[in-house]
């Protein structure tokens, strides 16, 4: 039951990094691709459920957690087709799967260390997103000078 109280964390941040990856990176990704990672996501709760009914909680969710970042891993292979940025993103589900494992097991202090951890992340979130230009994706950034465009000259 705990674990359903936790659904939005993986999904959100798991987006975050996809969004991230098209922003820095400039890669584009078809909502259908968004769509077909949310369900991996969401099948994760249905595969620790199912699996909850014949292992112990840790076990199921060990093999849940492989099952859908695994997938969503070869998937994403797919779509990025650069290895480093494939291992970033497994390294990063890991620590987003590890995290709520992590919370989840912490009974008394949860709420302390998932606040904390939120905030970690929300300041890497700040951190990462400084210098991107929020009114005009692709527009110069104050960092970054102005291209000349060609139908900006007067004409002769």
């Amino acid at each position: 039951m705990r674990a359903v109280k936790y659904a939005l964390l993986p999904l959100a941040l798991t987006f975050l990094i996809f969004f991230f990856v098209k922003i820095l990176q400039r890669r584009r990704i078809h909502p259908v691709q968004y769509l077909l990672v949310g369900l991996a996501l969401v099948i994760f709760y249905l595969l620790l459920l199912a699996l909850g009914e014949y292992l112990r909680f840790n076990a199921a969710y060990l093999l849940a957690a492989t099952a859908v970042v695994s997938l969503v891993t070869a998937y994403v292979a797919g779509i990025f087709r650069r290895r480093t940025l494939t291992l970033v993103t497994a390294g990063l589900l890991i620590l987003i799967y590890g995290f709520v494992f992590v919370v989840l097991q912490l009974e008394d202090c949860a709420l302390l260390i998932g606040s904390l951890g939120l905030l970690l992340i929300l300041a890497l979130v700040m951190y990462l997103s400084r210098h991107i230009d929020w009114y005009a994706e692709g527009a110069p950034s104050p960092t970054r000078p102005p291209v000349a465009d060609a139908s900006a000259q007067p004409a002769e």
